[in-house]
């Protein structure tokens, strides 16, 4: 079956758009809850806040494989309220300094209201060109508040959340813009694969979901790892891109595919599984592109847990994530999901056991 474009762009707007610091993925997880519930059969949880929908193949003890996204993006927690109405704040995974002055952000009440705000700058007026790069806790979110019993009065607390506030943008026919591509990428890709996979009987029990505060340490991995112990998993990630002066080794490019991640700062792509992805681009014509990273995934923990799970990550890269905006190719995203796709169905008993004991 086909997945209209239509469908999946507003999945991509309604996911991006959404509210889900580290910690805070609620939200999200309703949503592909939601979503998911078609296609599986049931779901599993475990006590930090990642989910697993189980398509079971209906085979006698079957082998397990996990699909496994993560529900959160960057962002930030307010940390003082001052008696002038601004808000401080700290940051809630790896972000640049020197890239929020200006920027507009919004903080999720505890009350689920939404209220928008702009991090103060200083005027060139104003400068004395003296001025270095702030710190994000020299940050300050203006709200149009005069005073901190407003800010309060407005549902605002110390410990609430902060994402940007960006909208979804189609910018030319195959790239977009929006926050959080890092990684609502993954829960796209997650209700979609499920949705191909609706009519077709599989050799194996697939769980397919996502974890949370990834960008806070990979700290979801491990209790997913020990509430699904699989036999083989696909994690699916969104990755930065460094083409904007033109192609750069083993970096990412937008446009030429899918990522075959063979290496970075938590893991090493086991050869066999590297040959296996390999062949499945070769036969059914996939669009891929070889990727270093000196970052890392949820498959850092998750292939180092129980006896060891092998592991590879079915990826694509966005220029400038981590950031207000995050401009992407969907034809990797297509790629992507191709690979995933043809990865699940083409396994059975003979070839897990292959990935996992062959080297």
């Amino acid at each position: 079956m086909k997945i209209d474009f239509e469908k999946t762009k507003e999945r991509m707007k309604t996911l991006t758009e959404m509210h889900g610091a580290p910690g805070f993925e609620g939200d999200v997880r309703a949503y592909l809850k939601d979503a998911m519930a078609p296609y599986v059969d049931d779901f599993v949880d475990n006590r930090m806040g990642g989910f697993y929908g189980v398509k079971r193949s209906g085979k006698a003890d079957a082998k397990r494989v996990i699909v496994a996204a993560h529900m959160d993006e960057v962002g930030f927690m307010v940390t003082q309220i001052t008696e002038n109405g601004m808000i401080k704040f700290t940051n809630l995974g790896g972000v640049a300094n020197d890239i929020w002055q200006g920027q507009r952000l919004k903080v999720k009440t505890r009350h689920n209201d939404i209220i928008s705000g702009v991090v103060a700058n200083i005027p060139k007026h104003f400068r004395t060109g003296n001025e270095g790069a702030p710190k994000i806790e020299d940050l300050m979110l203006d709200i149009g508040s005069t005073s901190q019993e407003e800010v309060r009065d407005r549902g605002i607390e110390i410990g609430d959340s902060i994402v940007p506030d960006t909208p979804f943008t189609q910018l030319s026919e195959h790239r977009f813009a929006g926050k959080a591509w890092d990684n609502r990428y993954g829960c796209v890709i997650a209700i979609e694969l499920l949705e191909l996979l609706q009519d077709v009987q599989l050799d194996v029990d697939l769980y397919v979901g996502a974890n949370v505060q990834e960008e806070v340490g990979l700290r979801g991995a491990q209790a997913a790892a020990e509430l699904v112990d699989p036999d083989l998993a696909f994690v699916v990630d969104c990755s930065p891109a460094n083409d904007m002066k033109g192609p750069q080794n083993l970096s990412g490019q937008l446009g030429e595919g899918t990522l075959l991640r063979i290496k970075d700062g938590t893991m090493i792509l086991k050869p066999t599984f590297r040959d296996y992805l390999l062949s499945l681009a070769d036969k059914h014509d996939i669009n891929y592109q070889y990727y270093i990273s000196p970052g890392g995934t949820d498959g850092g923990e998750i292939h180092k847990a129980k006896i060891g799970i092998p592991t590879a990550v079915i990826g694509v890269c966005a220029r400038y994530i981590h950031s207000t905006d995050a401009v992407f190719d969907v034809n990797d995203y297509q790629a992507a999901r191709e690979m995933l796709y043809q990865a699940i169905t083409q396994l059975d008993d003979q070839q897990i056991e292959h990935l996992q004991y062959d080297m």
